[in-house]
C-alpha cells in the first residue's frame, strides 16, 4: 500500500513538471488566434511580433498606436507580456487591442515561449535584413 502511494505521488509530481514546461508547438497553435490581427514579420491591424521581446511598447516605426500604448512605458518581456495578455483592456485602459485575453496561464506561457523562439526564425531574420 505504501509503495502504491509513493508511486502515485511520483507520477503526479512528474505530470505537474511536464505540464509546467512551456510547449512552443502549442504556443504556435495559440498564436493562430493572434494572427487575426498580427503577423510575425509584417504589420496588420496590429504591429508585427518579430523583435517583440525587449522592445519598448508602441515603438514599431510607421504603426499607429493608441496613446495608451505609446505612453505605457512597457518593455515587452515575459512578465509584462504575461500580465498584458491576461486581460489587455484591463491592464492597459485605452489600448486599441480589443482582444479579451488569455485567462489560462499555461496557454500564455506556451505563447510566450513560441514568440521567443519565433524571434530567431528565418521570417524574423528576413525582416531584420530589410532597410528601416
Amino acid at each position: 500500500m505504501n509503495t502504491e502511494r509513493w508511486l502515485l505521488l511520483g507520477m503526479l509530481s512528474f505530470a505537474a513538471t511536464v505540464h509546467a514546461a512551456p510547449d512552443k508547438l502549442h504556443g504556435e497553435q495559440i498564436y493562430a488566434r493572434c494572427a487575426a490581427c498580427h503577423a510575425l514579420a509584417y504589420d496588420r491591424v496590429g504591429p508585427h511580433h518579430c523583435g517583440l521581446l525587449g522592445r519598448r511598447a508602441g515603438t514599431v516605426p510607421g504603426f499607429a498606436y493608441s496613446n495608451a500604448m505609446k505612453n505605457s512605458g512597457f518593455i515587452w518581456d515575459e512578465k509584462t507580456l504575461d500580465r498584458f495578455l491576461t486581460q489587455p483592456m484591463k491592464v492597459l485602459p485605452g489600448t486599441t487591442m480589443t482582444y479579451a485575453g488569455i485567462p489560462d496561464s499555461k496557454e500564455r506561457s506556451d505563447l510566450i515561449a513560441y514568440l521567443k523562439q519565433a524571434n530567431d526564425s528565418r521570417e524574423c531574420h528576413s525582416l531584420r535584413a530589410l532597410p528601416h
